[in-house]
């Protein structure tokens, strides 16, 4: 190598405004990581309750949905209403305020999914 920068990345144009780094197009029309894959797993999808790290506030999570991005985000969003109360998605866990472990596995199993309740 000559020392030089061969490929030099651009993050900002006057003319595109912000660049996507992986391909190069503006951030508008980039469809870098718009779509993440399904997780892998055992197909089995887990309900649990947890207290540990959150102020003492219960969380319902429900983890190994086989489902990735958008779809999983309008999962957690029908669960949300169904249990009348806020959640998020973190890493691929929806995570539902309060203990709604038995409307969630109903659901669940009301949309096809094979459930289990796990932990105490």
């Amino acid at each position: 190598m000559s020392g030089r920068r061969d490929d030099p990345v651009i993050v900002y144009s006057t003319e595109r405004g912000l660049i996507c780094p992986k391909c190069r197009v503006p951030v508008a029309k980039c469809r870098c990581g718009k779509e993440e894959p399904a997780p892998a797993g055992d197909g089995v999808v887990r309900v649990r309750r947890e207290t540990k790290g959150r102020g003492g506030k219960t969380v319902t999570t429900v983890s190994g949905v086989p489902l990735g991005g958008e779809a999983l985000r309008d999962l957690a969003s029908d669960l949300k209403r169904r249990c009348g109360t806020g959640g998020t998605v973190k890493d691929g866990v929806i995570e539902i305020q309060g203990d709604h472990r038995e409307t969630i596995v109903t659901e669940l199993s009301r949309r096809g999914f094979t459930v289990k309740l796990a932990g105490g």
